[in-house]
């Protein structure tokens, strides 16, 4: 049984939800507010975990910071409160582990790495700006309240949308098929599958020996990869052919142009990965890398051959210890 928290659970952009294969056997929706801890302490009641997926996108500071660092100590004081509860998986961002000049060119950054908030600031990225501290809080509040929390921090992810509208990390892909640009920038982005998040999320909390932050990412791509794939996959649109300013790509653009880090924990251009990682064995990974799904479902045109994979289950070991992460950056 799943229990979805909405601001509205009667309102009709919750239709989707509603429609979901088996929603309505196994999903209640309940009215609850990331800024009302105690419209979250009802909704968690009885519950055994806690997915805490939601963040605002938006480019006001004011209306970034607070819902997401908040809302977020919110959701683990509520949840730290319920007996039946033993643990709760909070989706962060791969923006709350590079962001900053302090990375040298071509260095590798980790789950031990943290964005630096003056730069974030200073370049006013409020997205990566809320999400680190609200991620930070997070850490601090649990440990106080010795409450089990696993971190999975994707890049930015791609694929099929339930909801009929357009969201923020869909724009960076449509923008190159409606005509509103003429050419690419000369950067790369780490991109990594819906499906595969989901799954990673899944496992974390499934998986006894799971603890700390857990970097999700698939592959990395130069926009100039990227809109070649969406030219040969669409092309009856406008897809840019150039890249800004004349330049050209820089070589090497997997993972060191446009200031894009590599990532560790066994991550490269061509599986995604996210590794399940036990206090005795930091590092190993105990699934195997899934292939990327490129971008052809973001639009219905599945052109490209979907992955299938299991989502492993494993019993839940009572009493296991939570390691908490250092949050010096």
């Amino acid at each position: 049984m799943v229990c979805g928290t909405v601001r509205n659970p009667d309102e009709e952009k919750n239709a989707h939800l509603r429609a979901l294969d088996g929603a309505a056997e196994r999903l209640t929706l309940v009215r609850a507010d990331l800024l009302d801890k105690e419209s979250l302490a009802a909704a968690f009641r009885g519950c055994e975990g806690v997915f805490h997926t939601a963040s605002p996108v938006t480019d006001d500071p004011e209306k970034m910071i607070e819902p997401a660092v908040n809302g977020t100590k919110n959701v683990i004081n509520a949840a730290a409160d319920v007996a039946t509860l033993r643990r709760v998986v909070f989706t962060s961002s791969i923006g709350t582990v590079y962001m900053g000049s302090h990375h040298a060119p071509g260095a590798v950054v980790d789950e031990k790495c943290w964005s630096d908030l003056e730069y974030c600031k200073n370049t006013k990225n409020w997205y990566c700006y809320a999400k680190t501290v609200a991620e930070q809080a997070a850490w601090e509040l649990a440990k106080q309240r010795q409450l089990d929390l696993v971190v999975v921090n994707p890049s930015l992810v791609l694929g099929p949308m339930l909801e009929p509208s357009v969201n923020a990390s869909t724009w960076h892909i449509l923008e190159y098929l409606d005509g509103s640009v003429q050419t690419y920038t000369d950067a790369v982005q780490s991109y990594v599958h819906v499906k595969d998040v989901a799954e990673a999320h899944a496992r974390v909390y499934e998986e006894p020996t799971a603890c700390g932050r857990y970097l999700c990412a698939g592959r990395t791509l130069h926009r100039g990869e990227v809109c070649r794939i969406l030219a040969k996959l669409f092309p009856e649109y406008p897809v840019p052919t150039e890249c800004k300013g004349g330049t050209g790509e820089r070589k090497g653009a997997g993972s060191a142009a446009g200031g894009w880090p590599s990532l560790a924990s066994g991550s490269h251009r061509r599986a995604s990965v996210c590794t399940i990682r036990s206090p005795a064995s930091r590092g190993r990974a105990f699934f195997h890398g899934v292939p990327l799904l490129l971008l052809s479902p973001l639009l219905s045109r599945e052109t490209v051959h979907l992955h299938t994979t299991r989502i492993y289950r494993f019993p839940y070991m009572a009493g296991r210890k939570c390691i908490y992460p250092n949050l010096a950056t």
